[in-house]
């Protein structure tokens, strides 16, 4: 292969700024004559919530993780070398005898907890990186992100098939129907894959990677994926949850084919809020929406600032206040549908805290001022504070937090 220069040409040139945040971002169709409907439009209109993807600081990371692996793996082809590769995976379809030259260090991980949204801002960065399209040559075509699922159990021959089925499935090939026809070993099978990928894969993504680590063939497959970067030079990209971590950290072979990107529920800021925003402009009950701070942080203190949290919590607030026919999204029907309809949550969603230490101040009130010069020249306990208090009439809540390091937990 011998045209670098023609395959950069067929991907859409980088975004950044504005400009991507613009093109990220998914906001469906609404018009607020839908809450004059009646209420079998107005809950399946409702599911368009679902759809609605506001990008964040990890958007933007990931599409450009993407998009420069992309364009890596895509230059690897134009080299001289992807034609002797191919000459040395034939030999491992027919010989079994493997000689990877293409190089092994393309591989990177996305690793962040259950619903923050890293599956959608995969999905939306190959929407803009690949146009949804296939890369058309001369002699040959080249897709440029291809995904699949890790196995359960972490099946070697399992992902190289459903491999070779998704490349059939956008190129109207027969890879996986001649590899299930001729009974390939799995030996066999790598060397096809790996051909097929040097020739037709730009990006690949393995999603579910946590799959490895509560399987026995965990190591296998990881290796299986190095062996494929060797013998295609394409960039593989795994996608997991935080416990996979713990696998890639055992052994510095599987370490150093996980550095990468690493996410956590979002913080209460500006990206939060924002977030939010965007969702409560998608009315469906009857009432106007009185959107307060209030109801921002009561949505954070019960979603752990999991984003498929707040987008279901919002969403089921809104249907049971029009089955209901409250038709109001308030505090109240928040509360209903966190009770109601996340049970199963609420272990896996902890209270945010906020740690308080307040100095002493001098006050003016005489009271005040002879009850802590007691307390500052004493080892009172809480208990002795109160009573304190309370005979002096002061405040013995605020002379505890002077004292004592105090955790507000919100509930």
């Amino acid at each position: 292969m011998n045209y670098h220069t023609d395959i950069l040409k067929m991907i859409p040139k980088m975004k950044a700024g504005n400009e991507l945040i613009s093109s990220l971002e998914v906001l469906p169709k609404y018009n607020k004559s839908i809450c004059n409907k009646n209420i079998a439009e107005r809950l399946m209109a409702l599911s368009d919530i679902y759809n609605i993807y506001v990008p964040s600081y990890m958007s933007v990371e990931i599409y450009n993780k993407l998009y420069l692996s992309l364009v890596q793996s895509l230059k690897k082809k134009t080299l001289n070398l992807a034609t002797i590769q191919q000459y040395e995976n034939y030999k491992a379809i027919i010989k079994q005898e493997y000689r990877g030259i293409m190089g092994g260090t393309d591989s990177f991980t996305i690793i962040g907890s259950s619903g923050i949204g890293k599956s959608s801002s995969i999905s939306r960065a190959i929407s803009l990186i690949s146009n949804n399209s296939v890369i058309e040559l001369s002699n040959s075509k080249i897709i440029p992100c291809v995904v699949v699922q890790c196995p359960f159990d972490s099946s070697v021959k399992g992902l190289l098939f459903e491999i070779l089925r998704k490349v059939d499935e956008q190129l109207e090939s027969k890879y996986y129907e001649y590899a299930v026809r001729s009974r390939a070993t799995v030996d066999m099978l790598i060397g096809s894959v790996s051909q097929v990928a040097l020739n037709h894969i730009g990006l690949l993504i393995v999603d579910e990677i946590q799959n490895v680590c509560n399987s026995k063939n965990g190591k296998s497959l990881v290796g299986m994926l190095t062996q494929l970067i060797n013998n295609s030079g394409i960039s593989i990209c795994m996608v997991g949850t935080p416990e996979s971590n713990v696998f890639f950290e055992k052994e510095m072979q599987l370490a150093r084919r996980s550095l990468g990107l690493q996410y956590g529920a979002m913080k209460y800021d500006m990206e939060f809020k924002k977030l939010c925003d965007k969702l409560f402009e998608y009315r469906y009950v009857k009432r106007e929406i009185t959107h307060t701070d209030l109801m921002t942080e009561w949505l954070y203190e019960h979603s752990g600032g999991i984003a498929s949290v707040v987008v279901s919590l919002i969403h089921d607030a809104q249907e049971i206040a029009i089955l209901t026919q409250k038709e109001a999204l308030n505090i109240e029907t928040l509360t209903q549908a966190y009770q109601k309809r996340l049970s199963l949550l609420h272990e896996h969603i902890k209270p945010t805290t906020k740690t308080n230490t307040i100095k002493p101040k001098q006050s003016n009130i005489p009271q005040i001022q002879e009850t802590r010069q007691k307390i500052s020249h004493s080892k009172f306990t809480i208990r002795e504070i109160v009573e304190l208090s309370k005979k002096n009439n002061t405040d013995a809540i605020q002379l505890i937090k002077e004292n004592f390091m105090v955790e507000e937990v919100c509930v």
